[in-house]
């Protein structure tokens, strides 16, 4: 197979929860287990941070690679769900991972893929290990897929874990309470490793220093820690908490391990994550008249901070083009929308994706009026078209509706 076919046997031939949903989630890590098993362990060679979050664990996971590469060091990055490419997934310092191994990866181990019905982000967090592995890089970067305690990444036993923030998202798996949910991220925090909490709740804090306490690993709490931070292009006033985290699990990886990370590492490390990294979609401007913003966030939490600094723009009229996948809780979401809007309901192209005109319908409900699009594409080039140059145009609400713009 060419690594178009490979990549298309990985999406269509085994579950996966970014097109499936529910079905493709597994409870346990024992696929996981057996996988690591048959490459040799490799993630037992690598030197990693661990990170979890419900937001901002993808942003995070992309300071802390671009101030680790500013050191100087070769940094494996490995984060989802990836916009246009599935190599954006796993990455070496900014560098997506050859089609050349991909291809042969999935080629030498297909059959035991088969054999063991390997989900496809157990099957890419095995890739992932043995590439970085492979590649000797000086520090790697994980990012939990969804949770933590159950995620396949939770293998591995990291040199620090950072959890960004608890939220309601994926409540079907992970329990709908943040306490309940704040055990399942807390679930990577491992024996004897320091761990770094981004924010907190009072419902949450309790569950991570009881985590902490019993697995005997320190505490840090960066919003009560972290007093400044470092300018950066990724502009979404949201980001200032997830800097202050990174900041602080520099502080811990600097006091306690044995890597060298200056000042002036860390300062362009920040000036420099997206050129360093390549990373997309956090409050990326696509275009200046009329001013077209896209954001890949998707739940309450994540949209209340985007939502906040649309609404702090200068516009005339504001445009949203607004697509979602079908597992979401519309009754949560939709109400912090606002109604003084003109709106362009879409249907990403998944099999998750919501119908256009079902959302549109379940909209109208709270007070949001707009039409009915069956593409992303077609919603968003009528906006261009409605928009005058005086006007804003937001694009979200989900990871699948920005990666087609993009």
């Amino acid at each position: 197979m060419n690594y178009q076919e490979t990549v298309h046997w990985m999406f269509h031939q085994l579950p996966m929860y970014q097109l499936q949903g529910a079905s493709a989630y597994k409870k346990d890590l024992n696929n996981t287990l057996l996988l690591a098993d048959y490459l040799g362990h490799p993630e037992e060679k690598l030197r990693c941070i661990h990170v979890a979050g419900t937001n901002g664990k993808g942003s995070t996971s992309h300071f802390l690679a671009s101030v680790f590469q500013e050191a100087g060091y070769k940094v494996g990055l490995y984060t989802s769900p990836h916009l246009k490419d599935f190599r954006e997934r796993i990455k070496i310092n900014g560098e997506l991972i050859s089609e050349a191994f991909v291809t042969d990866f999935i080629g030498k181990h297909r059959s035991f893929f088969e054999k063991h019905d390997l989900s496809f982000f157990e099957m890419s967090v095995g890739l992932a290990f043995d590439y970085f592995q492979e590649q000797q890089v000086h520090i790697a970067i994980i990012e939990v897929g969804m949770g933590g305690r159950l995620d396949s990444t939770n293998i591995i036993t990291p040199l620090l874990s950072v959890i960004t923030n608890i939220g309601f998202d994926h409540t079907q798996f992970l329990g709908n309470t943040l306490a309940a949910i704040a055990t399942e991220k807390a679930g990577i925090i491992k024996r004897n490793i320091p761990v770094v909490v981004g924010e907190y709740t009072s419902e949450t804090k309790s569950v991570f220093i009881n985590t902490a306490t019993e697995n005997d690993s320190e505490i840090y709490f960066a919003s009560d820690l972290i007093p400044k931070t470092y300018p950066s292009p990724l502009e979404g006033n949201y980001q200032l908490k997830n800097k202050k985290t990174v900041l602080q699990a520099l502080r811990v990886m600097q006091k306690t391990l044995d890597f060298t990370i200056s000042e002036e590492a860390i300062q362009a490390g920040f000036l420099n994550v997206i050129q360093n990294t390549g990373l997309q979609g956090r409050w990326q401007q696509l275009q200046e008249t009329p001013k077209v913003i896209c954001d890949t966030a998707h739940n309450k939490e994540g949209l209340l901070l985007v939502l906040e600094q649309v609404l702090c723009e200068d516009f005339e009229h504001l445009h949203i083009v607004l697509g979602m996948v079908n597992d979401k809780d519309l009754n949560q979401i939709l109400p912090i929308f606002p109604k003084n809007a003109i709106y362009y309901f879409c249907k990403p192209h998944i099999p998750r994706g919501l119908d256009a005109f079902v959302l549109k319908n379940e909209a109208a409900k709270f007070g949001l009026i707009g039409k009915g699009y069956p593409s992303v594409s077609e919603a968003y080039n009528e906006a261009l078209l409605v928009a005058k140059a005086t006007d804003f145009i937001y694009i979200g609400g989900s990871t699948f509706v920005v990666a087609e713009i993009l």
